[in-house]
């Protein structure tokens, strides 16, 4: 079992070329992501992340990576994919990005001098991803291994904030607080398009995109509970609805006829969350978007909003949720903005 979990969730230190110029199709090596640019921007000294860290309110998280990693890249495109994930890390951590490999200058917790690599190789470092977690003395609290996956990783980040690394154990906080792991699947519809369709050649209705991925639990709430509503229903079938793996190598039809990758036009569209719901108007172009955790109320009002047209004359999201919640509550409507 154990040797099964180093397979799977971990990669074994191998060096790596560094990653190749992106390719037209705008595809890299397999494994390599950029590292998202709130990652602390640190001069490798430990000690004074620390204690600026320490400040700021915050503990360190140290990342140890290497190019060519596919469970670094997984945890960069699939974990911090998800908002809440992204939220809790900044508020509570900086994060040390070290390229195990690399050869940059690193100040010890002892405050010697040395490089990435010996830095690594002094930790023991033998997989990648391994995440340290450090408190504000720079004792590890806790040691991350590999990967894992948004739900235990999320308890990870509060274990590591809260704890010492002595009691509870990890091991006793995370079956304590038993999080509940994402479906693992895309809850596509059939009254939907496609995911083959030509978004180019459609009958003039607004296009709503889902851009999620599969490891997402606000994803599963959303199709599980909010879309299921007869109110949300009602506003779905204003649409035609495509519901998109935003990491897929499988070609798509843009709605301006183009033809490439779901991930690349992904990127293009600057989509940084699961999921994202990417409002076009008939002639395709983009008009409103959502990508932060709402709840119905939110949803069924952007849907709203998009195909009566109102954005058209009311700029303001906010304004117009305010007025469509008090019109609603003049019909004896209740709104509960949280439900």
């Amino acid at each position: 079992m154990l040797v099964a979990f180093m397979v799977l969730f971990m990669s074994p230190v191998i060096p790596a070329e560094a990653p190749v110029a992106a390719l037209d199709s705008g595809l890299v090596n397999p494994g390599y992501a950029e590292k998202p640019d709130w990652f602390a921007n640190s001069f490798l000294d430990i000690r004074e992340d620390v204690s600026e860290a320490a400040s700021a309110g915050k503990r360190v998280l140290l990342y140890f990576y290497q190019d060519g990693c596919p469970y670094c890249s997984k945890l960069l495109n699939t974990n911090f994919a998800l908002q809440e994930t992204v939220a809790k890390t900044r508020k509570h951590y900086d994060v040390v990005a070290i390229n195990m490999w690399g050869d940059r200058e690193v100040t010890g917790f002892a405050g010697e001098e040395t490089t990435e690599k010996a830095f690594a190789k002094s930790l023991r470092v033998m997989f990648t991803p391994t995440l340290l977690f450090l408190d504000e003395q720079g004792g590890v609290t806790l040691r991350v291994n590999g990967y894992y996956a948004p739900h235990k990783f999320n308890a990870a980040l509060d274990y590591g904030r809260k704890h010492n690394g002595r009691a509870p154990t990890f091991r006793d906080y995370f079956a304590a607080v038993s999080p509940v792991a994402a479906s693992g699947v895309l809850h596509q519809d059939p009254a939907w398009l496609p995911a083959d369709s030509a978004l180019d050649q459609r009958n003039g209705k607004p296009l709503l995109v889902l851009f999620e991925q599969k490891e997402c639990a606000p994803c599963d709430e959303l199709h599980l509970d909010i879309l299921q509503r007869p109110a949300s229903r009602e506003q779905l079938d204003r649409f035609d609805v495509i519901l998109l793996d935003m990491w897929s190598q499988h070609p798509v039809t843009r709605p301006d006829g183009k033809t490439t990758s779901v991930a690349q036009w992904a990127r293009d569209l600057n989509v940084q969350y699961a999921p994202s719901l990417v409002f076009l108007d008939g002639q395709g172009t983009e008009v409103f978007r959502t990508e932060a955790y709402l709840k119905a109320f939110h949803i069924q009002s952007s849907m709203d909003y998009v195909a009566s047209g109102a954005y058209l004359q009311q700029p303001a999201f906010q304004r117009f949720i305010a007025d469509r919640a008090a019109a609603l509550e003049a019909q004896g409507v209740h709104v509960d903005l949280m439900e």
